[in-house]
């Protein structure tokens, strides 16, 4: 093709490449091929999208300065501030807590481990609800240990565990499995501890799972109904959780306020999803390249 001498080198490069480097981007690889690309687009699309979009445009219903308005009432930061701050506890608790189950699970033997180990997934299968009521009758007004957390924040603590903790032990579960035991040997050849050996070789490992596991618990927590619904008592200001206030509001027929809430609640898990998994993906390189 003769260059044009009135066009710039781009342009004559972009003219030269013709419609074979458009065919060439655009040109789908893989064992699906475009009818399952497609098909997962659209079914996504479906599922995921067409719903945020259609809560998006409700949140907005009455404009921005209505979205913030709504968002930013004292009774809505009250309930974000509770979901937030209890979330970020029971995600670090579990961080630590998911973990030393996880080890366990996959370095000791003991009588019962298979059942254990099924135990993980109860919370997955159980309905949140039946969690709340067994929650209540154990550490409710008639808790039979004499303990009382029904109405307290560290009631939702325990009820929130309960429903994020397998996200954690199933990260980092088969990242455990898959370590490779003879670098711990030699470092323990070496002369290296329990805790140097755990520090400097296992936790670089364990580190994407375990931030991984971490962002699906926060994701999880701050969006939780059912285990929360009646241990923690629905209180303003001490332990009304997001998603209380937001049926609040739809209760007392206020829609749009209920998807501003809950907008503000999926673009938290969205953001801290996010830097979680950019965190996830540089750990898991860094651990590639040394």
């Amino acid at each position: 093709m003769d260059h044009d001498p009135g066009v710039s080198a781009d342009d004559n490069a972009r003219r030269s490449a013709g419609p074979g480097r458009v065919r060439s981007w655009l040109k789908v690889t893989g064992s699906v091929g475009p009818i399952g690309i497609g098909t997962s687009v659209l079914w996504l699309s479906i599922i995921v999208l067409l719903p945020l979009a259609a809560l998006t445009a409700k949140s907005f219903e009455n404009g921005w300065s209505g979205f913030w308005e709504a968002v930013t009432a004292p009774s809505a930061l009250d309930a974000l501030r509770v979901t937030i701050t209890v979330s970020v506890i029971v995600t670090l608790i579990n961080v630590v807590m998911g973990t030393l189950v996880a080890w366990v699970l996959v370095r000791d033997e003991f009588p019962g481990k298979g059942f254990v180990n099924a135990l993980i997934d109860l919370p997955f299968a159980l309905p949140t609800i039946v969690a709340s009521i067994v929650l209540l009758a154990l550490y409710g007004p008639q808790s039979p240990f004499d303990i009382h957390l029904n109405a307290t924040q560290p009631g939702l603590v325990v009820a929130l565990a309960f429903v994020t903790l397998p996200f954690v032990v199933r990260s980092v579960q088969p990242v455990l499995i898959e370590a490779d035991k003879d670098v711990e040997q030699a470092a323990a050849s070496l002369g290296a501890d329990n805790w140097t050996t755990f520090r400097t070789i296992i936790l670089p490992t364990l580190a994407p799972a375990i931030v991984s596991g971490s962002g699906l618990a926060f994701a999880r927590a701050i969006g939780e109904y059912g285990s929360v619904v009646l241990i923690g008592g629905n209180i303003p200001k001490k332990t009304q959780m997001a998603s209380q206030y937001i049926q609040q509001q739809i209760e007392v027929d206020r829609p749009v306020n209920a998807a501003a809430v809950s907008v503000a609640l999926l673009a938290i898990s969205f953001l801290t999803l996010f830097v979680l998994r950019v965190t996830s993906d540089r750990l898991a390189r860094r651990e590639r390249e040394s």
